[in-house]
Formats: C-alpha cells, structure tokens, sequence
C-alpha cells in the first residue's frame, strides 16, 4: 500500500515510517524540514519537502504519488505557543490539515489518519476519559485538533474516504525535537545531559498520561490497515497511567547521572512559573483500540525513559538536532 506520511521526516512520523516499511507498505515523505531532519528517515523513502499550508504543492506531491492511504503529523505541537500565536496555530493545524485532505479527497484516498490529541480535549479529567467524553478543550492547540476532527468527519460523509483521528496522549522517545517548547521529556533529557539546567514549571504536579512512540507508531499501522468500523472512528492512544513532571524530572535526572557517572554532575531541577493552558490532570482509556485492533501499549514508562535517554546521550556526540 502507499501511504504518504505528513510530517514524516520528524518525531512521530519517522517512526511510523519505519513500521509501515517494516510491514511491507510504500511510504512517502512530506515534511518542511522545519523541525524534522532527512536522517530521521531511510534513504531509500522519498521525501518531498513541502509545506502542507500549499495546497497546490501538496496536491502535486499526490498527483504524483497517488495513495492509497494518509497519516497527517504535520502539526504545529506547542500548547503554549497556540496560546501566545492562535492565528499560526489555526494556519499548521487547520488550513493545512484541509489542503491534504483536499487532496487526498481529489485523489481519490482510501484511509486517512489524523494525529489529534487526548492529551488536550478532554479538558482536565482525574481519571482515564473514553472517547465518548465530552470535548472540551482549553487552549487554541486542543481547539484546531477538535475542529480537525469535525472536518474529519465531514470528509468521511462527503467522500469514499474512512477517516480516523488518534487521539494520542503526552508522546516520548527517541528523536523528540528537544528545542522550543517541545516534549518535556525531550528538553529535561537534553538540558541535563549537557550540564544545563532544566525547569519545572508551577508546582510540577501536573499529571500527563505518557506513551511510548513505538506505540503511537503501531497504533498509525493499524489505523491504516484494519478494517474500518464506520466512515469516521476516533481512538484514544495512551497508557491512562498518571505521572506528574516532578516525577518525570526526577527519574530523567536519575537515568542522566547513571549514564554520566562520576565524569559530571548533573544540575538539579529549578522551579520556574506556571504556564497558561496547561492541564491540571489528564488520563485517556485505550480500551477501544484494544477491543478494535488488540493494540495495547507494549513500553512501560521506565523503559520507555531509559530508552529515551540513552538515545539522547548517544545522539549527543552526533549533534543531530
């Protein structure tokens, strides 16, 4: 099947990329290179670096394709900047949604997969939201996934195409883009690692449901290929396991002392302000992707962070990102 991944050149993406390969699929790359990097990706998947806010290059990238199937991970990913530039929020995560879906609709696609977010609409939930949960989002980030998926679900009546949207929790692993306003995960793991200090912003008990890419990768396969249930289905991808940051600072800063050793001494956290939009708590039940699909999460949050560390702390000496 050929598949083109939105956004493949970048954190999710790449990682879908690999299991699609993996699993005998044609993917194909479209990626801006903004915060994704060519190296991310096999030499032999063809990346066209195009910006999905051009609808008309998108829609020469799949008259030339012609897939069958989508995964859209272009997005523009920081809660915090959405709050500060909703009008650059709304541009990446809706308009450039629409123009792939233009084309995808023009083209003819099978499936399309939409990277939207449990981690931001559901509003504040204690204990893990189905999918059923009412929407409520608090930022313009949660807002433009939303409208995405109400977009999703008018394509998936107007077209032949199903749609799904996977609602993913707090993501981590190997190749997060640790600059900006990125994963905290990613940004502890590489301040610490070069000596610097990192922040935990408010109080630091702010519970996240964390799920390893892998697994947000597995989910995007399945999305792809299984049989579809109805025109438009969202499934929820997380653990529903509650960790707060001051949890997570302290078992990054543990795994980055065990991997430095006696050669330094990794900076203590700082504490630093609370920022606008952000959840005080939020859990997501998966139990409708495993009842659908058998998927589970298979990375349990220890091995997923040493994993995640251990690759930061390799990748260093390479000065990829």
């Amino acid at each position: 099947m050929r598949v083109i991944v939105t956004g493949g050149a970048g954190f999710i993406g790449s990682h879908i990329v690999e299991q699609l390969l993996a699993a005998g699929h044609e993917p194909h790359v479209i990626d801006n290179l903004s915060t994704g990097v060519r190296r991310n990706l096999p030499e032999n998947v063809p990346l066209h670096e195009v910006d999905v806010r051009n609808p008309a290059a998108v829609q020469s990238v799949f008259d030339a394709v012609r897939p069958q199937a989508v995964t859209h991970q272009a997005a523009q990913m920081s809660v915090s900047l959405s709050v500060r530039e909703p009008y650059f929020d709304a541009e990446v995560n809706v308009m450039g949604l629409l123009s792939v879906l233009q084309a995808a609709d023009r083209t003819g696609v099978e499936r399309f997969v939409f990277a939207s977010s449990g981690g931001v609409l559901y509003g504040d939930v204690y204990d893990p939201a189905p999918e059923t949960h009412p929407a409520d989002p608090v930022s313009p980030y949660g807002i433009s996934k939303w409208v995405g998926e109400r977009y999703l679900k008018f394509y998936s009546q107007q077209s032949q195409m199903t749609c799904v949207a996977l609602r993913y929790s707090n993501v981590f692993g190997p190749r997060q883009n640790p600059h900006g306003e990125a994963g905290v995960v990613a940004i502890f793991c590489q301040r610490l690692l070069r000596g610097e200090s990192a922040t935990i912003n408010g109080d630091g008990n702010y519970i996240r449901d964390y799920v390893y890419v892998t697994d947000v990768a597995a989910a995007n396969v399945n999305a792809l290929t299984r049989p579809a249930i109805e025109p438009f289905r969202p499934y929820n991808v997380g653990t529903g396991v509650p960790i707060n940051t001051n949890q997570i600072g302290a078992a990054i800063h543990f795994e980055c002392q065990r991997l430095v050793g006696d050669r330094q001494q990794v900076p203590e956290l700082g504490r630093g302000p609370a920022r606008a939009g952000d959840l005080r708590s939020n859990l997501i039940d998966s139990s409708r992707a495993t009842q659908d699909w058998g998927w589970r999460p298979r990375v349990d949050f220890a091995t997923g962070l040493r994993q995640t560390v251990e690759w930061f702390h390799a990748d260093a000496a390479e000065n990829v990102y």
